[in-house]
């Protein structure tokens, strides 16, 4: 095992163990044993790469095919897989051929900043796609963290990781909490708290200096809504006016819409 400084031809082929270890980080006990996540895909790896002291090591299948990004790995440990290993720790059905072994260095809701003014909580999300679209619309529209309570699929789910696009690297993301402990929090914070779900008030009818307050918006399970107990615990709940034939927005979409409103509010009252 060497790093990319050593020279492609002096890199060591990938081990059995190694590679037995890497696929172990497919499943959550195996996370949880390891203290560590698969990471998969160019820009993922790139975005981990920026707090290089995370990665544990970095797999490819050709070095010269990934030269560029590489050459920011600077003395990390390197090693080359052929496409029977690539095949067996890919989760995409056309790897890009590069993964990172990263540290799981899990956040806390006390690891959020003081003072946010805008953050998602993931209400029993369990669709990895969804988790991993809606951590990546918080990071573009500026927003602080992103909350997925107990109940809801692991931020390190490498379907998670891959879907967020190296986002989950960009924001504190963090798992576990109730949604009893995600809303008090945001309380104490200052926020309101509007939940996305259909039946309530328009989003196009919130003034923008409602939309522009700290805000924490829940977004729950899309099969499910949200249940009573958790319309409860909100200030409001929140529509999205479709003016189309479309029956629905799924999840990721609704989040992206309501993340989009409040923090063009935001921006707007500040200038």
């Amino acid at each position: 095992m060497t790093d990319i400084h050593g020279g492609p031809n002096a890199l060591a082929p990938i081990s059995q163990a190694q590679v037995r270890s890497a696929r172990r980080l497919h499943q959550r006990k195996g996370r949880q044993a390891a203290g560590e996540f698969l990471v998969e895909g160019t820009q993922a790896v790139r975005e981990a790469l920026a707090d290089p002291d995370q990665i544990r090591l970095l797999i490819v299948d050709d070095p010269g095919r990934h030269r560029e990004i590489l050459a920011l790995a600077t003395g990390i440990p390197l090693v080359q897989a052929g496409q029977r290993e690539i095949a067996q720790l890919a989760d995409t059905v056309t790897s890009q051929g590069i993964f990172a072994i990263v540290h799981d260095t899990a956040a806390r809701l006390e690891d959020l900043p003081s003072g946010s003014r805008l953050v998602v909580i993931c209400a029993q999300v369990r669709d990895p796609g969804n988790a991993g679209t809606v951590i990546r619309c918080a990071d573009a529209f500026g927003a602080d963290g992103v909350i997925l309570t107990h109940g809801s699929v692991e931020r390190t789910n490498p379907k998670t990781v891959r879907a967020s696009v190296g986002s989950i690297f960009h924001l504190p993301v963090v798992s576990g909490p109730s949604l009893d402990e995600a809303v008090s929090w945001a309380r104490d914070q200052g926020m309101q708290v509007l939940a996305a779900d259909a039946g309530g008030r328009g989003l196009d009818r919130i003034p923008h200096a409602e939309l522009a307050r700290p805000t924490a918006w829940v977004m729950g399970n899309e099969a499910w809504g949200l249940p009573a107990d958790v319309v409860d615990l909100v200030d409001e709940v929140v529509s999205i006016p479709m003016w189309g034939r479309a029956e629905s927005l799924n999840l990721s979409t609704a989040a992206a819409v309501c993340l989009y409103a409040t923090a063009s509010a935001q921006h707007h009252a500040i200038a």
